[in-house]
């Protein structure tokens, strides 16, 4: 009897085991749901802010309008900066969060899409970095919601960086980068998930409600 006392308690212990195992297996092949949120609403903002970004920015000031007069500048501004405070956030996030899922790649694959995320984290920094500097070298003002405005940034307009480059140009460049980035890394997704099936798609996808 005690052998099969022992035999039956060893039986139970492994059982444990392989749930724990598989229940750890099924907690790791998505990410955790404030990932999820971080990553969608920064999509959509950047997304709106480039869609309402104004053409020929720099000649409406040069012209004297007030920023904000214009609805879509003010809206532009306003989203630049939620993408910068998203994007601090979110990379405390991410030293702080659970595991992230892994997933088995080819070689070159894992490294492209190491790239491609090193590319988009430093675009998400550079845009709002690059929109203060092009304000604050030209002596624009910083305008957003709720009648917000910074009219000069002296910090930036005396500092030696402001000279460097036209910002306003290099912030336009970037924001373009940005969209091209994003629409191959949407469609990478879209690969994995119809051709390789491997669930890269769907750990990014918020689950399903239970019905």
């Amino acid at each position: 009897m005690s052998w099969l006392h022992h035999r039956l308690k060893k039986l139970s212990h492994n059982g444990s085991c392989s749930n724990a195992y598989v229940m750890n297996q099924q907690s790791t092949s998505r990410f955790d749901t404030l990932s999820l949120a971080f990553h969608w609403v920064t999509a959509v903002v950047v997304t709106i802010a480039f869609i309402l970004g104004p053409e020929k920015f720099g000649r409406l000031m040069h012209q004297g309008i007030d920023p904000a007069t214009r609805s879509d500048i003010v809206w532009h501004e306003t989203l630049g900066i939620t993408v910068l405070v998203l994007t601090l956030l979110r990379l405390l996030w991410v030293a702080m969060r659970p595991a992230a899922p892994q997933f088995a790649m080819a070689r070159p694959m894992q490294m492209m899409s190491k790239l491609t995320h090193l590319a988009l984290w430093t675009l998400l920094l550079a845009l709002p970095v690059t929109a203060l500097l092009a304000l604050g070298s030209e002596s624009h003002p910083l305008t957003l919601l709720g009648g917000v405005r910074i009219e000069r940034m002296p910090m930036i307009a005396d500092s030696a960086i402001a000279k460097l480059a036209d910002w306003g140009d290099v912030h336009k460049f970037l924001g373009d980068a940005i969209m091209w980035l994003a629409g191959l890394h949407a469609a990478a997704a879209i690969y994995h998930h119809v051709v390789l099936k491997d669930g890269i798609l769907s750990s990014m996808l918020p689950r399903k409600g239970s019905r």
